[in-house]
């Protein structure tokens, strides 16, 4: 196509949001499409890792953000009844990187700060209500159609748009993997659980033979998250008796306990063959879901958002080949496959393993590396997503060096 290189990035969440916003820095065309009416502000993802604060600091957001969440240093796995099995500082970290903390901040926030920012953009344009049906690849440039049946082209599609992503399906893509047994229940309110648990952290796992959960704290909320069985319907899981169940479960509280929220989802570990199909591309929960234990399924997705963006807009400039964008495609996958995959699915058969020995191997096992500072920063690094981070760091840079495309430079791609 000629003209400026034009970028259509569609999903308006934190992932299309990163995306469209490293894209527009380096002075591609973006139009960004969302099928909400509005930017959806549900309770979602709230937890960003160091390695993500650290790539968002180039989009000089992460000042902002961090005034609008809560720092969270340490993190813990508990006992239900013991109490803190295991305590880790991420202050361990501060040597090799420039947040060494959790930032406990609502994922739609970010947005907020992101969308500000892209309408002031000459180069960007944002519609909202805007339900894209299909992409496809056309060889000299890539189109997709919306719900209306209208068709509209750019050079590139970058697709951030959900699990259960229309592009992705339209490109005949799977989505292999696997699909948990239990459910998870997640539950918000007002009440400050630290007046009621000891040496509670803003982060914490919580094993307990019959019940484990994880709780974590947010502005204004404290969140909860449980297991639902196979002999719990959804209705009887979100049901109110349920829910003070659960949460008396954690504190007696003579009245009952005011619920901000509750939810409840399937949980997978699933990604597609590939991120890139021609000129469209995948990131986040279209390209790849894990188990949320852990944090890092949005913070995998902005990094996939940082790679690729940048990648794409090294192929904008004219100042690298399509070969690197698959390059960084393959890297985000790799990943995705062999890193978060990984990791959340481990977190996630340590708290809930069946067996209560094995529970206990698996808490006294986390206790001996939170105990010693050598294996305690090497978890750390991989809890952190540091480790992932640097994984990428090589294309990254030589992605970052091609910045600036010239105005009107016509794309080329093999």
């Amino acid at each position: 196509m000629s003209g400026a290189p034009r970028v259509i990035v569609v999903g308006a969440g934190p992932v299309g949001c990163v995306a469209a916003a490293v894209l527009a820095r380096r002075g591609v065309h973006v139009t960004l499409l969302e099928a909400e009416p509005a930017l959806p502000r549900q309770l979602r993802a709230s937890t960003f890792h160091p390695a993500t604060l650290d790539l968002l600091a180039e989009l000089d957001v992460t000042g902002e953000l961090i005034g609008r969440g809560l720092i969270a240093r340490h993190f813990a796995y508990r006992d239900r009844r013991a109490g803190v099995v295991a305590g880790f500082d991420l202050g361990l970290l501060a040597d090799v990187t420039a947040h060494p903390y959790r930032l406990q901040c609502e994922q739609f926030k970010l947005c907020e700060i992101l969308l500000e920012r892209l309408g002031a953009s000459p180069a960007v344009t944002v519609r909202f209500g805007h339900r894209v049906s299909g992409a496809a690849d056309r060889g000299d440039h890539a189109t997709v159609t919306l719900a209306d049946g209208s068709v509209h082209g750019a050079d590139f599609v970058l697709a951030a748009d959900g699990a259960s992503s229309a592009v992705r399906k339209s490109l005949g893509l799977a989505f292999e993997g696997m699909t948990y047994e239990d459910r998870y229940l997640v539950v918000s309110t007002p009440h400050d659980f630290a007046e009621d648990l000891d040496d509670l952290s803003y982060v914490n796992y919580i094993s307990d033979p019959d019940e484990w959960l994880v709780l974590l704290r947010t502005v204004g909320l404290w969140r909860a998250l449980f297991p639902v069985g196979a002999g719990e319907s959804d209705a009887e899981a979100l049901s109110e008796a349920s829910v003070q169940r659960r949460l008396g479960g954690i504190a007696a509280l003579p009245g009952g306990y005011e619920v901000a929220h509750r939810t409840i989802y399937r949980v997978h570990q699933r990604v597609a063959p590939t991120f890139r199909a021609g000129r469209v591309l995948l990131a986040g929960d279209a390209a790849h879901i894990n188990n949320p234990l852990g944090g890092m399924g949005m913070n995998g997705g902005i990094h996939d958002a940082f790679l690729l963006a940048h990648a794409l807009g090294a192929v904008c400039a004219g100042v690298t080949s399509a070969d690197r964008l698959s390059a960084a495609a393959e890297c985000r996958r790799r990943l995705a496959v062999d890193y978060l995959g990984r990791h959340t699915h481990r977190n996630a058969r340590s708290l809930a393993a069946p067996d209560g020995a094995a529970r206990r191997r698996a808490l006294a096992e986390m206790a001996a590396t939170a105990a010693d500072p050598g294996t305690a920063r090497e978890y750390l690094l991989d809890a952190s997503m540091l480790r992932a981070r640097w994984a990428m760091d090589d294309l990254l840079e030589e992605a970052r060096g091609g910045a600036g495309a010239p105005a009107g430079h016509e794309v080329e791609v093999a």
